[in-house]
């Protein structure tokens, strides 16, 4: 879990630094308490012998309906960035399961993207970030 985990606060972090709205100091707090909140939201919702149990649940979601995500939120209260900082696409969703976490941005139906894929098990990963990342 804290490799998945780590795979997509990495992403988020590089994601908000585009925009360059949030000082490197608040954007190492706002990443290590980001962490914090996946890791207890996600425990006792990871069963890596079946990783789409709970996939929902691990979700991190924001577009039309979802405009904030409760650990994005909770993770910018606690490190005192403003959510709009973050400078967040208008839809960006984020799927992290058991070895894998997968994302999709600012598209209807057209698929998503690997971010990263955890080999079987062992302790080294191999990370796919975006390449373009579509504003």
């Amino acid at each position: 879990m804290r490799n998945e985990i780590a795979a997509v606060v990495s992403f988020l972090k590089r994601l908000v630094k585009l925009k360059n709205k949030v000082e490197v100091e608040k954007m190492d707090l706002f990443a290590e308490r980001l962490t914090v909140a996946l890791q207890e939201k996600f425990e006792g919702h990871w069963v890596p012998e079946k990783p789409s149990k709970g996939q929902a649940y691990r979700c991190i979601r924001v577009n039309a309906f979802h405009k904030y995500d409760q650990e994005l939120l909770r993770a910018c209260s606690e490190s005192g960035v403003h959510y709009g900082d973050l400078g967040l696409p208008w839809e960006i969703t984020l799927w992290v399961d058991p070895g894998e976490v997968c994302g999709s941005i600012n598209t209807i139906h057209s698929g998503q993207t690997k971010l990263i894929q955890l080999p079987n098990k062992t302790k080294t990963t191999q990370t796919k970030h975006f390449n373009k990342i579509k504003k």
